[in-house]
């Protein structure tokens, strides 16, 4: 085994120290000026610089003006320039000589806020367009995005895209119409009319306003793209009404007939009637748009109050008066007449706002004032009228109460007839039934005759019947018996042995018999028993002994 010498001891001592100090020291300088580290809420903007002297197989291009840097499927950059990925928060470490950082803050998009992007890098848009389609991140051309961003957080470079955050809605008033966009909220019992300010090559919508609207809810709304009209939809109510002359304590003022005073001004629908009397009136219409109505609404009329303004108004007066100066003032008063105005009007009004494309549920002439001097002679007629009723009414009460006079006088009389005819019908139906009621009680006791009668033949059968029952009953009882002797004589064979068994029968309980059977053959087999009953003994009864029959001799 070779052992090194002193010279190779150190040389090999000297490259330890030399790695191990280069190795410190590229640690120290990784941890000290290639350090990053990226808080939460913010990311890391990098650039590559490529080497700072140059290095054979390491110079690269940098990327074209307005565009980033490109990279390579493993994150490996292949021209100089700025990425358009950003790393996220953590620990992270890029060599200052060939790379740029920078710390920039997400963007936040509170609620009720959106947020407009702009590309600042890509190609130029093609002519007539100024909307980019795309994501963030993921755009091809320079320009406003279509798209906007709503609440969150997002981690969007600031080299390639400016953020504008909208708070809420954003307003924009012209000649009185509200244009909304931004955060725009729509209410129940409201339509959003949208109006695109530019085509969408994606989903072919052209410019101006849109036929279908949106419901209610919460939309967020890129100026740049679209424009919303938020309108009322349902039915609203106008009226248009007379001012009355009022008392200082507040209540109407009236003229010597009794009805309320109008104010001389230009208050109500005024116009001259057909003899030439200053008629005023008051009218109510109930009008309103529904939601497909509200497009059209909006194109011709700018808005909802436009709309009252333009037609719902000017209709009312106009037809109020072109009808109402076709009739006198007296036909305006008188009730037949004056409702048939009053359909008129009503019917003309709904037909012309229906071409307009506006919903009418009512319009309704409620009060027409006619001038006193126009007044007060047809209610004096009226009232003379009333009067002459009045009187033939009186004439005929006079005459009805002498007719109920003679009537009463007439209903007497023939209340007394009736009661007399009554007691001699209700008499002559007393006889009748005090008659009736004899002759019953005799017929009565005819039946009650024959039917003891009748009973008594029934007890004399009864009774013949239950002696000739029991004499048979007896009859049968005596057969009974002497076929049951007949039969018990049959069983023993013969009269004697039924005689000689009753006999039996009738001998005390402590008696005690022998019984010797004797036959043909049998004597010198019996005995022995013979001699033993004539010494005395006594011979057992068996447990069960079979029936016997007396001896008799032969």
């Amino acid at each position: 085994m070779s052992v090194l010498s002193r010279g190779q001891r150190l040389l090999i001592s000297f490259a330890v120290s030399l790695i191990a100090i280069g190795s410190a020291s590229y640690l120290a300088f990784d941890w000290t000026f290639c350090y990053w580290y990226v808080d939460e809420g913010y990311s890391l903007l990098l650039t590559y610089k490529g080497p700072p002297l140059p290095i054979p197989g390491m110079s690269l291009r940098s990327a074209p003006e307005g565009q980033l840097a490109e990279i390579d499927a493993n994150g490996k950059p292949l021209q100089k320039g700025i990425l358009a990925e950003m790393v996220g928060p953590g620990r992270h470490f890029y060599n200052p000589f060939f790379w740029e950082c920078q710390k920039v803050p997400d963007v936040v998009i509170e609620t009720k806020q959106v947020a407009i992007v702009t590309s600042r890098l890509g190609k130029d848009l093609p002519v007539g367009q100024f909307l980019v389609d795309g994501e963030v991140g993921k755009t091809e051309f320079r320009g406003t995005l279509r798209k906007v961003l709503g609440p969150g957080r997002y981690r969007i470079n600031p080299k390639a895209f400016d953020v504008s955050i909208v708070k809420g809605e954003e307003i924009e008033k012209s000649n009185g119409m509200e244009k909304k966009s931004g955060w725009v909220e729509i209410a129940p019992g409201y339509v959003g009319v949208v109006t695109n300010l530019t085509d969408n090559p994606i989903t072919m919508v052209k410019p101006g306003i849109q036929e279908h609207t949106l419901p209610p809810g919460i939309y967020p709304i890129n100026k740049r793209e679209q424009q919303i009209d938020v309108v009322s939809i349902g039915y609203l109510e106008k009226s248009i009404e007379a001012k009355m002359v009022m008392t200082p304590d507040g209540h109407f003022k009236i003229d010597i007939s009794g009805e309320p005073m109008v104010a001389d001004d230009d208050s109500g629908i005024e116009f001259p009637s057909d003899d030439g009397f200053t008629i005023r009136m008051d009218f109510t219409a109930i009008w309103g748009l529904m939601p497909d109505q509200a497009p059209d609404a909006i194109r011709k009329f700018g808005n909802v109050a436009a709309v009252e303004d333009k037609v719902v108004m000017p209709q009312i007066e106009s037809i109020c008066r072109n009808y109402g100066s076709k009739l006198k003032a007296s036909e305006l008063l008188d009730g037949e007449t004056r409702q048939g105005f009053q359909t008129e009007v009503s019917n003309a009004f709904q037909e012309v706002l229906k071409t307009k494309g506006i919903s009418v549920l009512y319009g309704l002439v409620r009060n027409i004032y006619i001038p006193q001097e126009v007044r007060e002679p047809i209610q004096q007629g009226y009232i003379a009228d009333e009067l002459k009723i009045t009187r033939e009414q009186e004439q005929k009460t006079a005459m009805t109460e002498g007719t109920l006079r003679e009537a009463e006088e007439k209903v007497k009389v023939q209340t007394e007839t009736i009661r007399v005819e009554t007691e001699k019908m209700v008499a002559t139906k007393v006889a009748e039934g005090a008659k009736t009621a004899a002759e019953t009680k005799a017929e009565t006791t005819k039946l009650v005759a024959k039917i003891a009668r009748d009973t008594a033949e029934i007890d004399k059968e009864a009774t013949i019947t239950l002696g000739e029952a029991k004499a048979n009953s007896r009859k049968l009882e005596e057969e009974a018996k002497a076929n049951k002797f007949q039969l018990a004589v049959e069983a023993f064979g013969s009269g004697q042995a039924y005689n000689q068994w009753a006999f039996a029968q009738g001998l005390p309980e402590d008696i005690e018999l022998n019984l010797l059977y004797a036959g043909e053959g049998t004597f010198w087999t019996d005995l022995k028993g013979f001699s033993e009953t004539l010494l005395g003994k006594q011979v057992k009864q068996q447990t069960t002994p079979a029936p016997t029959t007396p001896v008799r001799g032969k």
